[in-house]
Order: structure tokens, then sequence, then C-alpha cells
């Protein structure tokens, strides 16, 4: 816990007379695959976006590497390492895949007002870098067949490998996936499931995922954090989560595990 990447303690969030969050506490260690998981309405979107300075916390603390996330303007996040996609999907539909990647990639960007008016030569060589750095992810996303589609006309597995695409250009150091498997396909969901391992075991990224689908969860993570009406029940390895009596008895003939 002393040398977590990120640590949430003692979180809570009100909404008038609701607790969404209650008492939170979990780490993520830098390099692991941590999944929540719990019924809808237990508060795991909640605290994406508690972590993700969305809401502020009712009471409680977050640090990443560290460092205190509460107050910290939306813009920070990224810059402090946290890339994350939503249960929604929130891409630009009528953009390209490729233009979608891009997006992402203009905080990059360092040239000024006027050189990006006049078009210098410190732009073009940064449009250069960017799109070299939009092929690679086009590449590790396997997106290379659809990058110059129009994300509307792509199947809802593609989109949702578009909006991890533009999370990862921020190049974070921890990526927040909130049910990535939601609509997918069983095909879709095993691209999915090497996808994540590839993020983790190549490139180094630590992965938080709130999901449903248990099968993934069962199979991919390090650890399970299990809620239940804003509270963590259980945590632990996905052996140890499945046989937790707790766990059983609140998920028995649900589905959940």
């Amino acid at each position: 816990m002393e040398n977590a990447l990120l640590a949430v303690t003692d979180l809570s969030r009100r909404f008038g007379g609701l607790t969404a969050v209650d008492g939170l506490s979990f780490h993520v260690d830098d390099g692991e695959i941590v999944s929540i998981i719990g019924p809808n309405g237990a508060g795991k979107t909640t605290a994406f976006n508690l972590i993700t300075c969305i809401y502020p916390p009712s009471a409680g603390a977050i640090s990443f590497d560290g460092s205190s996330l509460v107050g910290l303007p939306l813009h920070r996040i990224a810059a402090a390492g946290i890339g994350r996609t939503f249960q929604n999907l929130r891409v630009f539909a009528n953009l390209t895949a490729r233009e979608n990647i891009l997006v992402g990639l203009t905080r990059q960007a360092r040239a000024s007002f006027l050189e990006t008016l006049f078009h210098g030569r410190r732009v073009r060589a940064e449009e250069r870098l960017l799109a070299a750095e939009a092929n690679r992810l086009i590449a590790l996303l396997d997106l290379g067949p659809v990058a110059d589609q129009l994300v509307r006309n792509l199947p809802y597995g593609d989109q949702r490998r578009v909006e991890i695409a533009r999370a990862m250009a921020t190049n974070p150091r921890i990526l927040l996936l909130d049910e990535p498997a939601a609509g997918m396909t069983p095909p879709e969901i095993e691209d999915l499931n090497a996808l994540i391992r590839r993020l983790r075991d190549e490139l180094g990224k630590t992965v938080l995922m709130v999901e449903h689908h248990m099968s993934l969860v069962m199979e991919i993570s390090d650890r399970i954090i299990v809620m239940d009406q804003g509270r963590k029940i259980a945590e632990g390895t996905p052996d140890e989560v499945r046989s937790n009596p707790l766990v059983i008895s609140a998920y028995l003939g649900s589905g959940v595990v």
C-alpha cells in the first residue's frame, strides 16, 4: 500500500440523502490489472468519477504516485498520467478513427498560437510526429483496416478500441476502463482480453477496470474488488473472491460470480 501507484482511502460521496460511495479504500500497484465488480448502483462508476475529479469527494483521500488528486482540474488528470474510457462511448462519431486518436494527441503539441496560425516549420515537424504516433496506436489497437472510416459506421467493438486508443494517446501510466466489454460479441471480448494483457505486458501500463463480464474479469485480473451499495465487501485474487462467503451470499444466482 505504501508504494501503491493509486491509493484510495476512506472515500465517500453523497448526493443529497444518497451515499453513492461509502468509506471505500483500495490500492493499485504499478503494473497490476485490478477489476472492480458489483451490481448496478454499487458505486463503481462513481468511484471512477471521483478518481478522475469529475466529482469532488465528500470525504476521503485519493493519491496517484504519491500526490493528491483531490481538487485537481480535469485537464490536470491526463497530465498526471491517468487515462480513462467511459461506460457510455465518448467518441467523435463524425470523425474517422484516425482523427479521434489525433484529438487525443493534441495535448502533446508544443507549438505556439502564431506558429500554428502560420503553419511554420515547428508545426509541420509536430504534425509528422503526431501522425507517426497515431499510426503506432492504430497498429497497437488493430485499427488499420478501419482507421480512415467514420467512427459512426464502425462495429461497436471497433468503436470501443478507438476510445481506448484515444485514452492511450495521452500516454497514461494507469488506464481506467469503465465496462469496456459492454455490448461486445464473444470474439470481440477475446480480442479485448488480449489487448489489455498487451497494454500491461508489452507497454507497462497499469489497468483499473469496472466490468460485468465475469469470465473476462476472472481471466485477466491480478486482484478483484467487490462493491455493493457503495461499500467494498471483498477484495482478493480471482480464486479468493470466487470462494468468498460474502460474495457468494451477495451474488448467488445473480450471475455475477
